[in-house]
């Protein structure tokens, strides 16, 4: 027999793809939740992007279904007569009477769609959207270009069209007009950059200014004292000035009419008033003054030079870095709270003195606070009056014992007197039985017939 024909090994599929032996274990293997793909041959396919094929799709928004009905019928909205919805679902105008009652105005049923949308269709906000309808916007733009070039007077269409070009240009593009002012210099260096010394001038973020002179010999410096300069000068100061004024106004009156911001043209105007009428109440006086104590024919000051004016001194006087006066002493901060008032004839302030966890005046120990002060009266009866609750005055001293009296009692003689009255440590200590019992025999029984005969002699 002959030998069969040598057959050709089948070839792989072409869908197959070669393991690589590089990629983990936990990439290759297929996870238990994940679903069957349907190219089994590939071993990476739930690793690989879900295809969607979602088409767009939409419904016909307020399509009507035919011709309305000629009578209600049983079921439908009782509002308008259409049987795809409910009374209240109806986007009709509620009627006075529903089409259930009068039969008539009954409307067309809508056609509803069963569309199914996935997660993207749903979020489209131009799902839907017939790009035809956009030629209507264009045609109504262009008939008003045309009436507004027709209205124009003859001359200004080369200026319009400027316009219109340098408008289309200065688009934050490469096309940006050279004329549009720019945000900032490009040789102009960042304050923060000039010195990154720790200890030198400290550039603050949010104001883009720097908040601190230490700095004496270096660029920042420099820069401080020129921004400084610069701040105080020109509109700047006027800015500064007119922004303090308004804020005075409205923390005295409370009138928030003059913000600078929202209504510049009366702060302006109010301040110019002030300043009017502080500059009249100054040559008043300085009028009044003249013709009180003379000098009135010499020529007085211009007001631009009084102000430079400087008052002569022979005081010397030594300003050290910071501005202040060397070996001043320190100004204390005062507190919002009045402090030093004197009230009541006192001469001292309440909380001055302080005794028994108590507050009071220092000048007359009084607890009462807004009382009147009764001076060094009052220290004598607070005093009594401690002596008094403290049982000071009861403590006697015992008296000095003579040493000639010693000689003539005998040893065996020698008796204690007991005392008329009873010491601080037996009030305190209380009464003992032996007191008790010579008590209820000395005391005299008011009930006793023969009370009123004690201590006579004479006979009934």
């Amino acid at each position: 027999m002959p030998a069969p024909p040598n057959k050709p090994p089948p070839e792989p599929a072409a869908a197959s793809k070669e393991e690589n032996i590089y990629i983990p274990s936990f990439i290759s293997k297929k996870p238990f939740y994940a679903i069957d793909g349907e190219d089994e041959n590939d071993y990476l396919q739930h690793q690989r992007r879900e295809r969607k094929d979602e088409k767009s799709q939409w419904y016909d928004r307020g399509r009507k279904a035919g011709p309305a009905a000629t009578k209600y019928r049983k079921g439908a909205c009782e509002n308008c007569g259409a049987m795809t919805h409910k009374a209240k679902d109806c986007l009709s105008r509620p009627r006075a009477k529903g089409a259930k009652h009068t039969g008539k105005d009954i409307q067309a049923d809508e056609i509803v769609q069963d569309v199914r949308l996935g997660w993207d269709a749903k979020r489209d906000r131009w799902n839907g959207y017939d790009a035809k309808d956009y030629r209507n916007v264009v045609e109504d733009f262009n008939q008003m270009e045309e009436l507004r070039k027709k209205a124009r007077k003859p001359g200004e269409g080369d200026i319009a069209e400027d316009e219109d070009k340098y408008a289309e240009e200065n688009d934050m593009s490469k096309h940006q007009s050279t004329a549009t002012r720019q945000l900032r210099l490009r040789e102009d260096t960042a304050k923060y950059l000039l010195n990154l010394d720790t200890e030198s001038a400290k550039y603050d973020p949010k104001t883009r200014a720097l908040v601190d002179g230490g700095a004496t010999k270096d660029k920042a410096a420099d820069m401080f004292a020129e921004e400084g300069f610069t701040r105080s000068s020109g509109d700047a100061g006027a800015f500064e000035k007119a922004q303090r004024y308004a804020w005075e106004t409205q923390e005295k009156s409370g009138d928030t009419s003059q913000h600078l911001q929202a209504n510049p043209t009366a702060g302006e105007y109010y301040r110019k008033k002030d300043l009017e009428e502080a500059e009249r109440k100054r040559a008043e006086k300085e009028k009044a003054l003249l013709e009180k104590y003379g000098g009135g024919s010499t020529k007085s000051m211009p007001a631009s030079l009084r102000k430079l004016a400087v008052t002569e001194s022979e005081q010397f006087v030594e300003y050290d870095e910071a501005g202040l006066i060397k070996g001043a002493p320190k100004k204390q901060a005062k507190s919002k709270y009045t402090e030093d008032v004197l009230i009541n004839n006192h001469t001292s302030v309440w909380g001055s003195w302080w005794s028994n966890f108590k507050w009071g005046y220092s000048c007359c120990h009084s607890f009462v606070k807004n009382s009147y002060c009764t001076g060094e009266e009052g220290k004598k009866a607070w005093e009594a009056a401690e002596i008094q609750r403290s049982g000071a005055n009861l403590i006697e001293e015992a008296p000095a014992e003579n040493p000639e009296d010693k000689r003539d009692v005998k040893d065996g003689d020698e008796k204690t007197l007991p005392s008329k009255k009873r010491t601080r440590e037996e009030m305190m200590n209380g009464v003992s039985e032996a007191e008790m019992e010579e008590y209820r025999r000395k005391r005299t029984a008011a009930n006793d017939p023969m009370a009123n005969m004690l201590g006579k002699d004479d006979l009934l």
